[in-house]
């Protein structure tokens, strides 16, 4: 059955590169996901950082159960109060820092980036938007458009032309700040860079952005997207770094493994989407019930459980056990979301292959095929870190 099944993926599912792994998933359980046939493997990938409180938690399990037996989608923008939604909007809105308090949902991240690029030029009446070189936001034409220069090429050009003045700074270049000027609608930033590496903010980096954009009056948008629901060891890494973004953007771990996104910003800043046209951004399944209820359920999870109060420490285990094997050239780390240096991007495919073999998931960085990915779900315990420490040493030795 299971090689009927593959043939079939390979035949009627989209696929997005020439050769897929084809490990087919029977179930998943709090760190780990297995085949048919029982073998289990390390998700140190979690579906891209979605994952952050485990697979099939219970408490996200009983809240989609409980949702999708009272009702599920109704009308999600319009005039219906739906209780998940308005709970869940009201915990972010609490938890998060002022004045960032009004909570637009949607499907994915990708939607969030396009719905906060048309929010900042909504706000500000200004059409110039910066990102970052070496950013990825989404793959939708506008989040691509914001998808770092030169690098980003390489996907974008396929698909010109694409969104009109916009270009890159590179991140952490003090001096690339005064490309920010008054005609700049908003610098769109991810306060850790995810894909290219995990390239953490240079002290006073991030602050030198916010003074810079306060000073020209455009908005910083911060794509919190994998670093958001605990994955640095804050609940938002705008906490761990000290600058709160006039809108940031959130998806991946905020559904609790469920599709769900949102952008956030001031109640002045969101209104100006209600008038001028009304309706200026809309969304059929944006904030479904079922999705908002196992994000609500995800986020009280990781605040009764205090779970990211413990994810640097885990991420210095992880650093710690790895750091002395001689095929380690560097390990780049922001809590529980390490990029592991070889320097050779050969190293790199074989110890994919060779993880596989030994049941463990990772993967590579967009925009840096040298380094391989720790992004295990932030419930694994010191055991699995260990246990899962001996494999991936095992696997460079036999590099």
């Amino acid at each position: 059955m299971s090689e009927i099944l593959r043939k079939q993926f390979l035949r009627h599912v989209a696929q997005t590169s020439p050769a897929p792994q084809l490990i087919e998933v029977a179930r998943a359980e709090g760190v780990f996901f297995y085949t048919p046939e029982g073998k289990p493997y390390y998700d140190l990938v979690s579906g891209v950082s979605v994952n952050n409180v485990g697979h099939a938690n219970p408490a996200v399990v009983e809240a989609v159960q409980q949702q999708a037996a009272d009702y599920m989608h109704i009308m999600v923008y319009g005039e219906m109060v739906e209780r998940p939604q308005v709970e869940f909007a009201r915990l972010l809105a609490t938890t998060l820092p002022a004045p960032l308090d009004t909570v637009y949902f949607l499907n994915s991240g990708a939607e969030a980036v396009e719905g906060a690029l048309k929010l900042a030029k909504r706000y500000t009446h200004r059409t110039e938007m910066i990102s970052m070189r070496r950013a990825y936001h989404g793959s939708t034409h506008g989040a691509m458009s914001m998808m770092g220069e030169p690098e980003g090429e390489e996907w974008k050009n396929a698909f010109r032309p694409l969104l009109p003045d916009t270009k890159a700074i590179d991140f952490n270049s003090f001096a690339d700040l005064e490309q920010i000027t008054e005609r700049t609608a908003c610098v769109l930033c991810e306060p850790v860079q995810g894909e290219a590496g995990v390239r953490v903010p240079n002290e006073g980096y991030l602050q030198a952005l916010r003074k810079r954009c306060d000073e020209v009056g455009a908005l910083l948008i911060f794509d919190e997207i994998q670093m958001g629901m605990g994955r640095s060891g804050e609940m938002f890494a705008m906490q761990k770094y000290g600058v709160t973004p006039d809108i940031v953007c959130l998806a991946k771990a905020l559904g609790g493994g469920m599709p769900l996104g949102a952008f956030v910003a001031s109640q002045e800043i969101m209104s100006s989407l209600m008038s001028d046209p009304v309706l200026g951004h809309i969304t059929t399944f944006g904030g479904h019930p079922v999705c908002c209820a196992a994000g609500l359920a995800a986020m009280k999870f990781l605040q009764d459980n205090k779970v990211a109060e413990d994810v640097e420490r885990k991420g210095a285990l992880y650093e710690q056990l790895l750091k002395d094997h001689p095929a380690i050239k560097e390990i780049r780390r922001s809590g529980l979301l390490l990029a592991v240096e070889l320097g050779e991007s050969a190293k790199l495919y074989r110890l994919m292959d060779l993880f596989i073999e030994e049941g463990i998931l990772s993967d590579w960085f967009l925009y840096c095929d040298t380094a391989f990915r720790i992004s295990p779900p932030l419930i694994i315990t010191d055991d699995e870190i260990r246990n899962c420490v001996a494999l991936i040493r095992k696997c460079l030795d036999r590099l």
